[in-house]
């Protein structure tokens, strides 16, 4: 943001679960901070632009906690323009990239990299650095190095840490540093070969099926090293009951342990693969009704703390082919806000606060981004401004992602973001 240059966003209602704030008011923004809220036509100060925002919700910033940008190494997926692009598109103002790139990210230099202006992010991006060099589980990273590069966690994602030791080791460095080990918990030896959730469908198909127990053992085994450690563990896109079970006795036992799940995951299940469509292949795998209502019930509750998208482009070739052939993951930076208004908000009535606070509040709070999340004065000036009453039809082919490979292509929703505000600028506007 230029010096000096502000933006006086008017008429809109804010709602700032981090400083307690749901009320008409009107946000000013200058050099990069917000720097009042005050009712109606009672900012005192000039602005050099102003952002009419009568019916929609003023939010802060939303930040997703998992996002595969593909950069570097794998460009014809997505970028970090491109990806970012996308977030901003969805509301996102801050996304944590994993580590999962070619090379894997394991060092500083390509942890500051990723940040660099070259990449052309349109957002704020906060690299997740891998926990093991070259994230095959053997010899932990310099978490140390890692974090003064920029990096806000520490995680192997895909390539789930399965050695006791070795992620006991991991989650005692991390707290040193106070920083989360953010685990994908999956027992491979229980999922090898395995396509989708083990279940009736997955019988019926023909396919190997990946059972709830090697997500909700691992999570187990983890609670148990993260209490001995005092560490900070994050549970990344969980999706079982028995899973979700676990992580809310921990949070009840005074743990640091918190756990994110995904739009789909809450959404949809695991007959939607139907007759062995792709686009609804992704791991951890679509569950049960069951599990999908469990976890509906810990976002109604409080067990689960952020809502994320695990944003994973592929290219085309690598989802038009045998279901057990295609690669795991959806697109989803663009539809989070909208399912989770049109699913959790009208469906399941789930206070629109609750849905803030899961993508801005709760997200900053876990990965530590002190100055996001929140739009109290003097705060990093992120804005998300949206219609929660906009009906749209999203279509995928007019992403800003360059890659396709949505289930959510042609749904109807309702709730859509108006504008994203990065550092006082306008990065996107519907």
């Amino acid at each position: 943001m230029k010096e000096m240059e502000s933006l006086l966003i008017v008429g809109g209602r804010v709602i700032d679960p981090a400083s307690g704030v749901d009320e008409e008011l009107d946000v000013l923004l200058r050099e990069g901070r917000v720097a009042a809220l005050a009712p109606y036509g009672k900012v005192r100060s000039r602005a050099s632009r102003i952002f009419k925002a009568k019916g929609c919700i003023v939010a802060p910033g939303f930040v997703d906690l998992h996002v595969h940008l593909r950069e570097p190494g794998q460009a014809y997926k997505e970028t970090i323009a491109t990806g970012t692009a996308a977030a901003a598109a969805g509301g996102f103002t801050s996304v944590c990239a994993m580590p999962n790139t070619a090379p894997v990210n394991d060092s500083p230099e390509i942890t500051r990299w990723m940040q660099a202006p070259e990449r052309g992010a349109r957002v704020n991006v906060f690299p997740v650095a891998a926990a093991t060099l070259g994230s095959l589980g053997e010899k932990l990273t310099d978490f140390a190095a890692l974090k003064q590069a920029g990096a806000v966690a520490v995680s192997d994602d895909g390539k789930p840490i399965l050695d006791e030791r070795r992620m006991r080791a991991a989650l005692r460095t991390a707290a040193r540093l106070n920083l989360p080990v953010v685990q994908h918990a999956e027992d491979t030896h229980l999922t090898a070969g395995g396509s989708m959730n083990a279940g009736p469908t997955s019988f019926r198909l023909g396919l190997r099926g990946m059972p709830n127990a090697a997500e909700s053992n691992l999570v187990k085994r983890d609670i148990v090293l993260a209490r001995r450690t005092k560490g900070r563990l994050h549970v990344a896109h969980l999706s079982t009951r028995e899973a979700l079970l676990a992580v809310r006795e921990a949070k009840q036992a005074g743990l640091r342990v918190t756990c994110e799940v995904t739009p789909h995951h809450f959404t949809l299940v695991d007959t939607n693969v139907g007759e062995f469509n792709t686009l609804y292949k992704m791991n951890p795998p679509l569950r049960s009704m069951a599990d999908r209502d469990a976890l509906v019930a810990g976002l109604l509750d409080g067990a689960i703390d952020a809502i994320a998208t695990d944003h994973a482009p592929h290219a085309h070739h690598e989802k038009e082919v045998e279901f057990d052939r295609a690669a795991f993951g959806i697109a989803g930076l663009e539809t989070a806000l909208a399912i989770a208004i049109t699913v959790l908000h009208q469906h399941f009535k789930l206070p629109l606060w609750r849905i803030i606070e899961l993508l801005s509040a709760n997200p900053a709070k876990i990965f530590g981004l002190a100055e996001r999340g929140n739009l109290a004065q003097g705060s990093r000036a992120d804005v998300t401004i949206f219609d929660p009453k906009k009906k749209w039809t999203f279509d995928a082919s007019q992403s800003k992602s360059k890659s396709r490979n949505t289930p959510f292509d042609g749904w109807s929703f309702t709730g859509q973001v108006v504008a994203t505000v990065v550092n006082g600028e306008v990065v996107h506007q519907q």
